[in-house]
């Protein structure tokens, strides 16, 4: 895909991934240089984008946009930053219960007078290789002969929505009680404590 075009999956049909799903059949392929079918993630460079404005750049299915990105360390965009939640999960394979991947939770804030930003219901859900796959990927190109300038182990599949906090949905967005207490931990910043 990669022209940033939005998919218009057949009437019926709905992308709704889960994380073994992204990191197995996506992001494993886009690492190993394999074809993915259908070809329906594009890849777009997120960090010139606030997070409103992915609609029509990545796939989007609900209040949900996938896309593979260049995996990174400025998180910056032209009103905010995503500032990392916790620490990294394993994405496990549900047969063998081997670690196929990485999981890291990121939350937007908007960039003010105010030091450290103010907090938005934007996440971000960042899928990586676990090290051994990247290294393995890595080494499966150079040994065809993919002498590309493009690191393929270091991209990453994201999943970015919208937090509605006023409404319990049952969208697949649901945290659980770990991620939930990760998020939390981030509000003790906001947290002043008596002299």
């Amino acid at each position: 895909m990669g022209d940033n075009r939005n998919v218009n999956l057949p009437p019926g049909f709905r992308f709704y991934p889960t994380d073994e799903e992204l990191v197995v059949h996506f992001l494993q392929r886009k690492a190993a240089l394999l074809p993915c079918h259908p070809d329906v993630i594009p890849d777009l460079d997120l960090y010139p984008y606030d997070p409103w404005e992915l609609d029509g750049k990545a796939l989007g299915e609900g209040n949900q946009w996938y896309y593979y990105s260049r995996r990174t360390q400025n998180r910056n965009t032209s009103k905010g930053y995503w500032k990392p939640m916790g620490i990294d999960e394993p994405v496990v394979n549900s047969n063998s219960s081997k670690k196929v991947g990485m999981k890291k939770y990121f939350v937007f804030y908007i960039e003010e007078s105010v030091p450290a930003g103010v907090k938005t219901n934007w996440i971000m859900q960042e899928y990586r290789l676990s090290d051994s796959d990247s290294s393995s990927s890595s080494r499966s190109s150079k040994r065809r002969g993919g002498h590309s300038k493009i690191d393929y182990s270091k991209w990453v599949v994201c999943r970015v929505y919208e937090r509605n906090c006023s409404e319990e949905e049952d969208d697949g967005t649901e945290l659980s009680c770990l991620d939930e207490v990760f998020l939390s931990l981030d509000d003790l910043d906001e947290i002043s404590l008596p002299d």
